[in-house]
């Protein structure tokens, strides 16, 4: 029987980070968390691309059009999205979750969802870094594996 497991090794791995500005308290905390990840599994901190947009919402256009250059092997989105009083951070939260989705599946590069989805500040800033574990680390070792899984099933 052949299986095809990914590992957690980013050497030589190129990534882009795409990390929305609002909430930027929380969402620099991800991107210290997903360096990290990346520098621990032995990638190359200078393989990585950091691309800021301006809130979550934004994301996807952007990856999108780093998925299609083809210039990074996998594409890690951070952002945080906090409930209020309406439903808008729902609706931000169904959108780019679908796009990233899509995006993957069209390009053929994957798009890590890190963006945090909270209820409320608390939980939030729970997820990015403190009781929760932080979601940028824990999504670019998704994307390390995920890249590796893809390169096995292509040898």
């Amino acid at each position: 029987m052949k299986e095809v497991t990914g590992n957690l090794c980013a050497k030589g791995m190129k990534v882009a980070l795409v990390v929305s500005r609002f909430n930027s308290f929380l969402t620099e905390q991800l991107v210290k968390g997903a360096v990290d990840a990346f520098v621990r599994l032995g990638g190359d901190e200078s393989d990585l691309t950091v691309v800021r947009v301006p809130g979550a919402y934004e994301i996807p256009i952007v990856a999108s059009k780093l998925a299609q250059k083809k210039c990074v092997q996998a594409i890690v989105a951070l952002g945080a999205v906090v409930q209020g009083a309406t439903t808008h951070a729902s609706l931000i939260n169904e959108t780019t979750s679908r796009a990233f989705s899509e995006i993957s599946l069209a390009t053929g590069v994957p798009v890590l969802d890190g963006v945090v989805s909270a209820e409320n500040l608390e939980q939030a800033v729970e997820r990015c870094g403190t009781k929760q574990g932080n979601k940028g680390f824990s999504a670019m070792q998704s994307a390390i594996e995920t890249v590796n899984v893809l390169e096995g099933l292509s040898a």
